[in-house]
């Protein structure tokens, strides 16, 4: 599965992501997603929302910077309400553990 991704619209003002884990949860593939920008913006997603909902595009799209890192990035930033998960793990069998 590609691992870097393109969100069509911004998420917390940010459009580039990674896929850091993928786990079962009550019998789904759940997909951990981080952006590349900030790790503060991640999100968890089926891998059928990743995969069929039209929202993502497989890898990274070349956008210009005001459009991979909108207002609303800054506007999330000086909010202290962060949305996300709390704090990231890596599966041992994920690409990014380096342990």
């Amino acid at each position: 599965m590609e691992n870097f991704w393109t969100s069509n619209k911004p998420i917390n003002g940010l459009r580039h992501f990674i896929l850091v884990n993928v786990i079962k949860e009550k019998g789904n593939m759940i997909l951990l997603m981080v952006s590349v920008i900030d790790s503060e913006i991640n999100l968890k997603i089926t891998y059928q929302e990743l995969i069929n909902s039209g929202n993502w595009v497989k890898g990274w799209i070349n956008l210009p910077k005001f459009e991979s890192i909108t207002e609303e990035y800054g506007s999330y930033k000086s909010s202290n309400n962060p949305e996300g998960i709390d704090e990231v793990f890596v599966n041992d069998d994920s690409l990014f553990n380096i342990s």
